[in-house]
């Protein structure tokens, strides 16, 4: 349905809906990179009406879409062995993406994305967000950075700091699996945070779930009813504040 071109300088998928947008929404890859899985996920929010446009925001790392496909093959494995012999490849390929800079420069990036489609025939302003592990962290981080967008679906994700939870003026869905036991950790404080930001935030903890509960490409971590129930808040959230 779509197809990979460049909006204000930055590399994307687009995939245009048919007839006129209802709005249009970033879509955030996975660590993976944007695999043919993101970009799935991008035709689904066109088909709902949205122009989707799904950022390569860590080719740039090392992480290209070839590089992300054989390192999930590696950690998707049944073979723990197979598993177990990726893991100084995947540190290796995260730690350019972990520094600050990378996380200052993948910010902008989506900013200068928001700042084209804004400008969009037919959008009118109606600009969300949604992403997956590294895409979520960065849902949450883009809405802290720009007040222009109007949700954030961030699936199992990393906010940010008090300080810019406290930038966030979107209302938030964020979807975690109870057994995704890093961010379950730091549930409590994320909540506190919101709280006292003001931020409309709505939590769902999926029981059952780890992390990736909504990749249908891994037949270890995905949850195909949890999924679909997921599938069905994001669209109902963002269809209220953005289409």
């Amino acid at each position: 349905m779509g197809s990979m071109t460049t909006i204000n300088g930055v590399e994307v998928y687009r995939a245009e809906p048919t007839g006129e947008p209802r709005g249009a929404l970033i879509v955030i890859e996975e660590i993976w990179g944007l695999v043919d899985h993101i970009k799935g996920i991008a035709d689904r929010w066109a088909t709902e009406g949205y122009l989707a446009v799904a950022p390569d925001l860590l080719s740039r790392g090392g992480i290209s879409p070839e590089v992300g496909e054989e390192l999930f093959r590696a950690n998707s494995s049944p073979d723990e062995a197979v598993r177990t012999a990726m893991q100084p490849k995947l540190r290796e390929k995260l730690a350019p993406v972990r520094e600050p800079a990378y996380g200052e420069w993948a910010t902008a990036q989506l900013v200068k994305l928001v700042d084209a489609l804004v400008e969009e025939p037919g959008i009118d302003g109606r600009i969300g967000v949604t992403g997956f592990c590294f895409g979520g962290t960065y849902s949450f981080a883009l809405a802290a950075a720009d007040d222009r967008v109007r949700a954030a679906v961030p699936f199992y994700g990393t906010a940010p700091d008090a300080g810019r939870i406290a930038g966030i003026a979107c209302p938030i869905l964020a979807l975690y699996g109870e057994q995704d036991h890093a961010l379950m950790e730091k549930l409590p404080e994320v909540r506190e945070a919101m709280n006292a930001a003001g931020v409309d935030f709505t939590e769902v903890v999926y029981e059952g779930a780890g992390h990736a509960f909504f990749n249908d490409t891994n037949s270890i971590a995905y949850r195909p009813e949890i999924a679909a129930d997921a599938w069905a808040k994001a669209t109902a959230f963002i269809g209220e504040h953005v289409g």
